[in-house]
């Protein structure tokens, strides 16, 4: 090939280039208020339900000694100054055992209650995470963020109710 002819085909495409508008991928992408998408999910919904009927006995039993307590401490008001030295002092010990005692449950039942939830939100968080994945890949978006990193998005770009959605499909709460 001459010289000629190639800074002919050099130029030409250079002059190509210079023209051609700038090719720019066109990036889709979808926002998500993942916390509200897992808590209205029907295994969350029936997570709670459960865990309520669970623990329900022991918050009843906690109730029970704040209303005892509240009586000890009633009866030391009302018969203060009638109660023989022994007498209140029995007062006073039997509102600090029930003070004890429920210290005590309301600490094993705040740790439990939240070891169970930290568990039952780690399984579902994990689920939803592949439903999201999956979601995504159907909606054919690039990127997917959540809701609480973002300052501003078009409510078109909200799959949060499609993830519920997807999530429930996929996992339905056991009957």
């Amino acid at each position: 090939m001459s010289r000629y002819l190639l800074s002919t085909i050099g130029a030409c495409a250079f002059a190509a280039l210079l023209t051609a508008p700038p090719a720019t991928a066109q990036v889709k992408m979808g926002v998500i208020d993942t916390q509200k998408a897992m808590l209205d999910t029907g295994d969350l919904k029936k997570a709670q339900a459960e865990m309520e009927a669970k623990f329900k006995p022991r918050q009843e039993k906690l109730d029970l000694l704040t209303r005892e307590m509240a009586e000890v401490q009633r009866q030391l008001q009302t018969m203060q100054g009638k109660l023989s030295a022994q007498g209140e002092a029995e007062l006073i010990a039997q509102g600090t055992k029930k003070q004890k005692e429920a210290e005590r449950l309301r600490q094993d039942l705040q740790e439990e209650v939240e070891r169970e939830r930290n568990d039952i939100l780690g399984v579902a968080s994990q689920k939803m995470r592949t439903v999201i994945q999956k979601l995504a890949e159907e909606k054919g978006l690039d990127v997917v963020v959540d809701v609480s990193t973002t300052i501003y998005s078009k409510p078109a770009l909200d799959i949060t109710k499609d993830a519920t959605a997807a999530y429930d499909k996929a996992h339905p709460p056991a009957p």
